[in-house]
């Protein structure tokens, strides 16, 4: 992974991560990874302008053990490329609820049931702005 990491940060059960930034104007995709580390990732967050097979798609995922776990793909695509975005990140112990820009909520489980993660990683065509964890 590339990108931007933030290591020894602490987002526990009962937080909302906000992430605001902007996709490039010519992005095909970018993505949001929380966890422990690289190698062990509960949300990858990955809207998708035009990457993988995929179009206009945002779809999430896990990472663990070496492997990608099953993908849960939506529909909902409120992204626009070169445009500021924010989104929320609510963590409680059996999910992710993932707000998107235009309000839609993508409910995504805690894979691992772990209450506390101190690993985030902004990868792929896009600036971010701010992180906000409270």
């Amino acid at each position: 992974m590339s990108g931007v990491f933030v290591k020894n940060m602490s987002f526990k059960v009962g937080q909302t991560l906000t992430i605001t930034g902007v996709a490039k104007p010519d992005a095909t995709n970018f993505a949001v990874n929380v966890g422990h580390g690289e190698d062990n990732v509960v949300l990858h967050l990955n809207p998708r302008f035009d990457a993988h097979g995929d179009q206009r798609t945002v779809v999430c995922n896990s990472y663990q053990g070496g492997n990608w776990c099953e993908e849960l793909r939506e529909g909902n695509f409120p992204f626009q490329q070169g445009e500021e975005f924010k989104i929320m990140v609510t963590f409680t112990s059996q999910e992710f609820q993932v707000t998107l820009p235009d309000g839609f909520v993508i409910q995504f489980p805690n894979r691992s049931g772990d209450e506390k993660f101190q690993y985030m990683n902004f990868d792929g065509e896009m600036r971010v702005h701010s992180i906000e964890i409270k």
